[in-house]
């Protein structure tokens, strides 16, 4: 039974080719596999929950979801770790017919949710994660957390390419 080894495989018999019939169902499960490649993912193993409705239609069956999971990883701007709770919606529609489907079929009365859940969980985590909004990060130079020095201001370093211009004026009369 493919639901044995997938837990995001599920069991739609009694929806199939029964409009208007709808059932709902919560399911707290393991990734399957890491979500995401970059400075922020849910790892493999890691907790994720899903709140189902599954509701038959003619074309076939309606899956809307909320998931949520916690992605791990670390501030761009002062490498800190940080967690970040994710809860994405997602609504996909299963089609009976492998030929009418867009993206996705009703195999043998399952529906893989697997592949909707990681695109939903990918496309929510975030591009660049901080710790906080205001993480005044690392100073160029030492290489130490601004935030453990709240006194020090970090040092305005100039461009080398202005260097010519650092003792011009405009208002300087120049004859």
């Amino acid at each position: 039974m493919p639901a044995a080894t997938n837990p995001l495989d599920i069991a739609v018999r009694d929806l199939v080719h029964r409009p208007g019939e709808m059932r709902e169902r919560s399911l707290d499960v393991p990734a399957p596999e890491q979500f995401g490649a970059g400075a922020a993912i849910v790892a493999a193993g890691s907790p994720v929950e899903l709140d189902i409705r599954l509701e038959g239609l003619h074309e076939g069956i309606l899956v809307s979801a909320e998931v949520s999971a916690t992605a791990t990883g670390e501030c761009v701007r002062c490498l800190d770790p940080v967690s970040i709770p994710l809860r994405v919606e997602f609504q996909e529609l299963f089609a009976y017919s492998a030929d009418e489907a867009f993206d996705f079929a009703v195999r043998d009365d399952h529906v893989d949710l697997e592949p909707v859940v990681r695109d939903a969980v990918v496309l929510a985590l975030p591009f660049q994660p901080v710790c906080r909004p205001d993480c005044p990060g690392l100073d160029p130079e030492t290489g130490e957390k601004l935030a453990d020095h709240p006194d020090r201001s970090p040092r305005e370093v100039l461009d080398p390419r202005w260097a010519a211009l650092e003792g011009f004026h405009p208002d300087s009369e120049t004859t």
